[in-house]
């Protein structure tokens, strides 16, 4: 059976280890396991979101073409988490790798809070919006129907984002 490729947009942090080691080799597993990495963002140094006791974040999102399905390409980024030493203690924690899946194609999926697609919350993080606009600035949320560029515009998150 031939699957299509679909053009997802993933989000990659890391505060804690060797921040950029662990973009690098998440980076690497996802052209691996996922599919063709077409674009990458230049990684940007985030405060952290939601829990400020802890290390800053670095950042990055890369648009993949891939054949898997969201729930296998769910499957797939969670692994690479995992083989990459993430252990999952607590919402918004410290990590030494988090791959979130902000887009699939035009897709809305809703399946409890496992997956949900677009990421839910991606319209109100700066740390999200300011790599993708770099990346992907006219991609059109299909729920919100505003760009990327949009929504960085009338965003409210004060918190720091700079590019290294």
């Amino acid at each position: 059976m031939h699957l299509d490729i679909n053009r997802t947009y993933l989000l990659l942090g890391s505060n804690l280890g060797d921040r950029e080691l662990y973009l690098d080799r998440a980076v690497q597993l996802i052209s691996e396991k996922v599919g063709d990495v077409i674009i990458k963002s230049a990684v940007y140094e985030t405060e952290p979101w939601g829990n400020a006791n802890q290390p800053g974040f670095l950042n990055l999102a890369l648009g993949v073409d891939t054949r898997l399905l969201p729930f296998e390409l769910l499957e797939t980024v969670l692994e690479i988490e995992i083989v990459l030493g993430r252990v999952r203690h607590e919402k918004w924690g410290s990590r030494l790798i988090d791959i979130d899946i902000i887009f699939y194609g035009d897709e809305i999926i809703t399946v409890d809070d496992k997956l949900q697609i677009p990421h839910p919350e991606m319209q109100h993080r700066k740390f999200v919006l300011e790599p993708l606009a770099e990346i992907a600035p006219n991609l059109i949320h299909p729920i919100l129907g505003k760009s990327i560029t949009e929504l960085l515009v009338t965003l409210t998150d004060t918190l720091s984002v700079s590019k290294r």
